[in-house]
């Protein structure tokens, strides 16, 4: 079978080529994306590698980098996507910003200290009057106040007084007081007052809030004490002048170095700014660079160098159909690095499984992420992923199939598509697909948000239909009744007139529960055919007669015989009331139970069933137990494991997933317009047009969240269980490791992301 239905056929080659090709060499192989090395030395540590330094190097620079980017996105700048140019040096750019951060820090930090003097030397003004006014030796024996009295005066006079001011953070504040309180017993007079934030202080100093203090004592000795508990509860103390005069003289010179510091730190965040915007233009080319050194010193810790420390030794696994590509690559890479020995390529034999690597584009990518996530196919077995494309999609919308939700979906991923360069979604092609389908099988159950087409007319004539409904006041179609169907069957789908009849729900659900077994067991007969061609492929003769055949015979006896009964049923003509029911005919069989009152549908039906069913049964024992022996016994001579056979599932499971979640969607989608927007449409009063729009908001919002969302949530994983379980399972054994080659590409979608 072509490599579209299996992995590609891979081959283990030896490199040889001059160390002082090998940076350009292995960068050629890392832009060409075909190749993974092999490590040769598995038991070495990271520490016993020869690159270890230029690895560790290379890490240093991302964390340089991401420095830089994060200084970037703190500063609003918007990081440039550049083509790659020489790559410049950017650790002196680190040392340079760090160095420029800590000296903002710095004058920022001296910006709040001024700050904070100044509003010192505002707010004591009405203090120093109102100590003037105290007497001495009432301060001991008053009472501490702490709230701050408001006066326009002013003295000059000198003070009697010692006193020590500062700035302490509001949350410090009520300890500190007490502590003075106990420590003091009230010998000293306290005042404080709050420093109102303005914009420029909220901007230097954020949402801190501090309070202005000066304490007055007597005595150097109790001012040193009430110092170190200042510094105790980190307190800024400053130094204020006792005179009206020289404090003027030192607000006027703390203003002047306010208005400086401001125009030192515009200019520094300018200098910033435009080192960060000059190194915006270049950081993506820089990381890119950096990680494709990263890759290449790796690749370099998984190879060997001979003793003479002049050529490099590798092993590679790369697809054998892309061999002359790659000798290219590194001759191309050679002649770069103006080498005069050409690059040595060996193909050599082994026995190790090579990796699994299967081809994609972006729109068979997603496909094959669902397969994988089951398990890494083995090496050159079938691939389900090609069939996967059209049945996942297919099963999802039998069970979805509503051609007003196909639509939406199939917008929303058109959407996505169109806006692939900003919104990148792995499965945008499988979005795609469910929704189109989806289309297809609304159209077939001629159901559209609900609701039926009338297209093509209906093979039901209207005169004895409203004869009936005239009558009985319910519709119940019964081709049986004379004139009632014209015998010509419906063009595309499911005629309208099933959407009025009273026994829609039993007709639809029979029918769609019909078509989902016969689905359901094509799918994983199917899958059983599949096993074949590996058997085939791998030679493995001994399975095709103790699992693919009693398999096969297995379930064409029971559920191949189930679809026979299904369509033979539907192209005789047989009355609704004697009709027998295919269930009840499936049950009967399996248990060999054949009364005179159970009806069948054709002459010798009994002794076909019975030879059917023991036929099923005699393939059982070969299932679970001539492979299993055979094993056992094969195991015990060579002392190798070898594979387990796999064994039968429970094939109606599928049928009945499948045709749950159509009738499940169909019976939500019919409740969702029967109660929201039908009760709208018969509102006849006023309000009705504005009742209709609000419900019809409703209506689409509920569409939305509970049919498109949940509802397709449901569908898409039971269509992903039905294709790991049902259908894999019965070929496929994902047991093995994927290609993962040096990719240059792969790494730069994953720093994007």
């Amino acid at each position: 079978m072509s490599s579209l239905f299996r992995s590609e056929e891979m081959c283990l080659v030896q490199l040889f080529f001059q160390t002082e090709s090998a940076h350009n060499c292995i960068s050629e192989l890392g832009h060409l994306g075909l190749v993974q090395f092999k490590d040769l030395n598995p038991s070495a540590t990271s520490f016993q590698r020869r690159f270890v330094k230029e690895v560790k190097k290379c890490e240093e620079m991302e964390r340089i980098l991401r420095y830089l980017e994060k200084e970037m996105v703190k500063s609003n700048i918007v990081i440039a996507a550049t083509k790659e140019k020489e790559m410049s040096t950017f650790e002196k750019l680190e040392q340079e910003l760090r160095e420029i951060n800590r000296n903002h820090a710095t004058l920022r930090q001296n910006l709040i200290e001024l700050m904070d003097i100044d509003s010192l030397l505002r707010m004591t003004e009405d203090f120093f009057e109102e100590v003037l006014e105290i007497n001495f030796m009432s301060m001991t024996v008053s009472s501490h106040i702490t709230s701050r009295r408001n006066s326009n005066s002013s003295t000059s006079g000198a003070l009697h007084l010692s006193f020590v001011a500062g700035v302490i953070k509001q949350e410090r504040f009520p300890a500190f007081e007490k502590v003075l309180w106990r420590l003091f017993h009230g010998n000293f007079v306290l005042r404080h007052a709050e420093i109102q934030a303005t914009e420029e202080l909220q901007a230097v100093r954020g949402a801190v809030k501090k309070d202005v203090f000066i304490i007055f004592v007597q005595g150097d000795h109790v001012r040193e004490k009430i110092r170190k508990v200042c510094e105790g509860f980190r307190a800024s103390l400053y130094s204020c002048p006792k005179t009206l005069y020289e404090r003027k003289q030192m607000s006027n010179s703390v203003m002047t170095q306010m208005e400086d510091l401001r125009m030192i730190l515009r200019r520094t965040e300018e200098y910033r700014a435009g080192v960060l915007t000059r190194a915006a233009e270049h950081v993506q080319e820089w990381g890119s660079k950096v990680k494709k050194m990263k890759a290449i010193y790796y690749t370099l810790n998984l190879c060997n160098i001979d003793i003479t420390q002049k050529l490099i030794v590798a092993e590679i696994w790369c697809p054998v159909s892309d061999l002359a590509v790659v000798q290219n690559a590194l001759i191309k890479g050679s002649e770069q690095s103006g080498s005069s020995v050409t690059p040595v390529l060996n193909r050599i034999q082994t026995q190790q499984t090579p990796p699994t690597f299967n081809r994609t584009n972006t729109f068979t990518e997603g496909f094959q992420a669902i397969i994988d996530a089951y398990g890494v196919g083995t090496y050159q077995e079938i691939n389900p992923a090609p069939c996967t494309i059209v049945t996942f999609p297919f099963l999802f919308a039998v069970m979805f199939g509503d051609c007003g939700h196909g639509l939406v979906m199939t917008l929303f991923a058109v959407w996505v598509i169109s806006q692939v360069t900003d919104v990148v979604i792995g499965g945008r092609y499988i979005i795609l697909l469910m929704g189109m389908f989806s289309i297809y099988t609304g159209l077939i159950y001629n159901d559209c948000f609900s609701k039926s087409f009338n297209i093509f007319g209906s093979s039901w004539c209207v005169r004895p239909i409203n004869e009936t409904l005239h009558e009985y006041h319910h519709l119940q179609l019964n081709p049986s009744v004379p004139g009632v169907y014209s015998g010509d069957p419906y063009v595309f789908g499911i005629d309208p007139v099933w959407n009025i009849a009273s026994n829609k729900l039993s007709f639809l659900n029979s029918f769609k529960m019909k078509m989902s077994v016969i689905l359901g067991v094509s799918h994983m007969l199917f899958g059983v055919t599949l096993s074949l061609v590996n058997f085939v492929h791998f030679r493995k003769f001994q399975d095709i007669f103790l699992q693919f055949v009693p398999q096969l015979i297995f379930m064409l006896s029971l559920f191949g015989y189930l679809i026979f009964l299904i369509l033979y049923k539907w192209c005789i003509t047989l009355r609704s009331e004697t009709a027998p029911s295919i269930l009840l005919l499936f049950i009967n069989m399996m248990l060999f139970d054949y009364q005179s009152e159970h009806v069948l549908l054709y002459g010798g039906q009994k002794g076909l069933q019975i030879f059917l069913v023991l036929t099923a049964v005699l393939m059982v024992p070969v299932l679970l137990l001539v492979k299993p022996f055979l094993i056992y016994r094969t195991r015990m001579k060579t002392r190798h494991q070898v594979s387990r056979a796999t064994l039968s599932q429970e094939h109606l499971v599928k049928g009945g997933d499948l045709g749950r979640g159509a009738i499940s969607s169909a019976e939500l989608s019919e409740v969702l317009w029967r109660m929201v927007l039908q009760v709208g449409l018969k509102i006849s009063s006023g309000m009705g047009s504005l009742m209709l729009v609000v419900l019809f908001a409703a209506f689409a919002v509920l569409t939305v969240t509970i049919l498109l969302v949940m509802e397709g949530l449901s569908a898409f994983l039971h269509a992903l269980r039905l294709h790991w379980v049902e259908f894999q399972n019965k070929f496929y054994e994902g047991s093995g490791y994927k290609f993962t080659p040096l990719s240059f590409d792969s790494l730069l979608k994953t720093q994007q992301q």
